[in-house]
């Protein structure tokens, strides 16, 4: 017969008349059947355990996302502005802008064009005027950045809730 004719689509069932050979089940695994741990009392121990977690856990935590464009999230630009963010400091509350919760936004373009949206604690500020300039200069200033937009708004108003764990807990306030 020919090698197309011989292969079939489909498998038809036995006949009602015909035994079926079921292939034989494999076995079950079995808690018995582990490899012993590494110690006498039947316990993997703890040098061992902490020593498995610390290899994944390695490896997990290095290795970097791949192909991201530099203005995403993660991305090489996208990170930068928030490191130079963080490098910024309220001059009346000792906690960088970023983790005050200051910041709403960052948007990079694919021309590398930063616009950071933020807010202030109050209208008030002292600093109300110089900070975005501020934070415009420092931004041009990062390598690979073309432009950077500073965008100011009072809505939603700054709240002691916008904060990150970190500033709650240089201020005290967990």
């Amino acid at each position: 017969m020919n090698d197309q004719t011989d292969k079939k689509d489909f498998i038809a069932a036995p006949a009602p008349n015909e035994k079926v050979i079921a292939p034989e089940k494999p076995p079950r695994a079995r808690v018995s059947d582990a490899p012993l741990p590494d110690d006498e009392t039947g316990q993997e121990s703890a040098g061992a355990k902490l020593e498995r977690k610390r290899d994944y856990l390695d490896g997990f935590l290095a290795k970097k996302p791949e192909d991201t464009p530099a203005g995403e999230p993660g991305g090489e630009i996208h990170q930068a502005v928030i490191d130079a963010l963080k490098d910024i400091y309220d001059p009346e509350i000792p906690v960088n802008i970023y983790d005050l919760g200051l910041i709403y936004n960052v948007e990079v373009s694919s021309d590398a064009d930063v616009v950071v949206t933020m807010t202030l604690t109050t209208p008030h500020c002292p600093v109300a005027e110089s900070m975005p300039q501020d934070i415009e200069m420092r931004v041009m200033g990062l390598p690979g950045v073309r432009n950077a937009e500073v965008i100011v708004t009072w809505d939603p108003p700054w709240d002691p809730t916008k904060m990150s764990d970190e500033a709650r807990l240089e201020l005290g306030m967990l």
